[in-house]
């Protein structure tokens, strides 16, 4: 939504600002890290408040690591927050994937770039042209994540910050 954009768009403006804060973790809420986008907000004529791309493209130019504490889902723009992230760690039941596509839609905010530098052409374009959800495990193999973690994700999360 366009609040959730503004938020995290405000929250890394605020952290790199401050040069007490070392690292940043993005997490989401109620065991998701995110769905992406609400699908219904695509048919109005006017969008209000930020795009995605740059939020993402803010994330990866951060000058402090970035971590992402993937629980529940990472879909579509949830995903492509994740790839911006300097590292990405998961909860052992998470999946992800960008399933857009699935209804005729494609990654918007450069996944289509950044999933394959990080897993290779061949996973990229399997995971980009089907939509397939991939489950944590695979998504390690594939070097989706940096870590799995089976225990409470956001102090694992924490505790990966403050090792980089």
């Amino acid at each position: 939504s366009p609040a959730v954009l503004q938020a995290l768009e405000d929250g890394l403006k605020k952290a790199d600002a401050d040069p007490s804060v070392k690292a940043v973790m993005i997490c989401g809420e109620n065991g998701k890290f995110s769905a992406g986008a609400d699908i219904r907000g695509f048919s109005s004529p006017k969008r209000h408040g930020g795009a995605l791309s740059p939020i993402v493209s803010r994330i990866e130019s951060s000058e402090k690591p970035v971590v992402a504490a993937i629980e529940g889902v990472a879909l579509g723009g949830g995903l492509e927050v994740a790839l911006g992230c300097h590292y990405r760690i998961a909860h052992v039941k998470a999946r992800m994937g960008l399933p857009e596509v699935t209804i005729g839609l494609l990654p918007g905010a450069e996944g289509t770039q950044r999933l394959p530098r990080l897993i290779g052409v061949p996973a990229a374009l399997d995971m980009i042209t089907t939509g397939k959800h991939i489950p944590a495990t695979e998504a390690l193999k594939l070097g989706l994540v940096d870590e799995i973690v089976e225990e409470n994700i956001i102090e694992a999360a924490i505790r990966l910050a403050n090792k980089v």
